[in-house]
C-alpha cells in the first residue's frame, strides 16, 4: 500500500471523545522492608505526570503527526489544569468540560527497581448536565474534523456516545470506537469498534476456532449495523471483519517489553489513517506496524510518523 504523505497527515484531522485521565508516576529506589508491614518501603526520587486513557489516545494521533482535538469531561481541580496544560503542551486542542462536583480521575503507579508496585485510582461519574454540555460541543465540533473516535474507558465520561454516533454518522464522518464492558448496544452504527480478544469474549462469549470466530464476529457487526469489527489478538496479530469478508494481519514479532496502552496506539493510527483518505483495509496493516513497536517501549508510548514508515 501507498502510505499518506507527512503533509497528507498534518491535514487529518481526528476528534478524539472519551474518559481523559492523568497519570502520574512516583519512581523510586526499594532498599528495605517496612517495619511496620510487610511492604517495600519506596524512597520516591522522581515524579512524573503524563496524559492518560482517552487524553492517551489524542497524544497518540498528534504524535503521528496529524491534528488531534480533545473533548472530554474533567473536575474544577489540581489534575484537571495539570491535565489541560499537557495536552495543550503536545499540540492537543484540548476541549474540556469542568464539573466541580467531579474528582478528575489520577491513576498514580508508585515504580520500584522498574517495576510497578501500586496503583491508587481517584475517580467518581460526573454530572448528567456537564455530559449534555459535552454532547452540544461535539455538535459545533464535528463539521471541523474528519473522523471521530470514541475512547471509552468505563467512567461515564461518553453516557450520551449513541447521540454523538448517530450525528457524526447523519455528517458522514467515520466514526471509531475503543470498547468497554459488555454493552455495546450504545455504539450502534459506529465505523468500526476494536475490542480485544478478552473484550470480544465477554460480549459474545468463547469461540473453538477460527470458523467460530469469524461467524460471531460477522454476527456482531450485523446486529449493531457496523461497517467492520477490527480484533486485536495480541500475538496473534489482528483481524478485520467487514462486509467484504476479512483482513488478517501477523504480529510483528518482536520483543514484548510493555502492552500497556497499545490498544490506544492501534485505534489512534487507524484514526489518523482513515482521517487522512485511507480506507479501512489499508489503514489496518499500518496500526499493526504502530501497535508492534510501541510494545517494544516502557509505559503508555507512543509512534512517530518517521518510525512507523521507516
Amino acid at each position: 500500500m501507498t502510505h499518506p504523505t507527512k503533509d497528507h497527515l498534518a491535514h487529518a484531522r481526528v476528534l478524539v471523545v472519551g474518559d481523559a485521565m492523568l497519570d502520574r508516576y512516583w519512581h523510586g529506589s526499594v532498599e528495605r522492608i517496612s517495619p511496620e508491614a510487610p511492604v517495600p518501603v519506596v524512597k520516591v526520587t522522581r515524579e512524573e505526570e503524563r496524559v492518560g486513557a482517552a487524553a492517551n489516545v489524542a497524544y497518540n494521533v498528534a504524535c503521528l503527526g496529524a491534528q488531534a482535538s480533545f473533548l472530554g469531561v474533567v473536575g474544577e481541580d489540581p489534575a484537571s489544569h495539570r491535565l489541560e496544560a499537557l495536552l495543550e503542551g503536545t499540540g492537543i486542542r484540548a476541549h474540556l468540560k469542568r464539573d466541580p462536583g467531579l474528582q478528575t480521575t489520577v491513576k498514580l503507579r508508585v515504580i520500584g527497581r522498574q517495576q510497578q508496585l501500586l496503583r491508587l485510582d481517584f475517580e467518581n461519574e460526573p454530572d448528567h448536565e456537564i455530559l449534555s454540555q459535552q454532547t452540544e460541543a461535539f455538535g459545533t465540533l464535528l463539521p471541523q474534523h474528519d473522523a471521530v473516535l470514541f475512547s471509552d474507558y468505563g467512567k461515564g465520561g461518553l453516557a450520551h456516545i449513541p447521540a454523538m454516533i448517530a450525528a457524526a454518522r447523519d455528517a458522514g464522518r467515520t466514526v471509531l470506537v475503543d470498547p468497554k464492558g459488555s454493552d455495546w448496544e450504545r455504539y450502534r452504527g459506529a465505523s468500526v469498534i476494536t475490542p480485544n480478544r478478552a473484550e470480544l469474549q465477554d460480549v459474545v462469549g468463547r469461540w473453538a476456532g477460527e470458523s467460530e470466530l469469524r461467524a460471531k464476529a460477522q454476527a456482531l457487526r450485523e446486529r449493531l449495523g457496523l461497517q467492520a469489527l477490527l480484533v486485536t489478538r495480541s500475538e496473534e496479530g489482528m483481524t478485520l471483519f467487514d462486509a467484504a469478508g476479512e483482513l488478517h494481519v501477523q504480529a510483528q514479532a518482536r520483543e514484548v517489553f510493555d502492552v500497556t496502552g497499545a490498544g490506544d496506539t492501534v485505534i489512534a493510527t487507524l484514526a489518523a489513517m482513515v482521517a487522512a483518505g485511507a480506507p479501512l483495509r489499508e489503514a489496518v496493516p499500518v496500526a499493526n506496524r504502530a501497535g508492534g513497536i510501541v510494545v517494544g517501549k516502557f509505559g503508555t508510548a507512543t509512534v512517530s510518523y518517521e518510525e512507523l514508515f521507516a
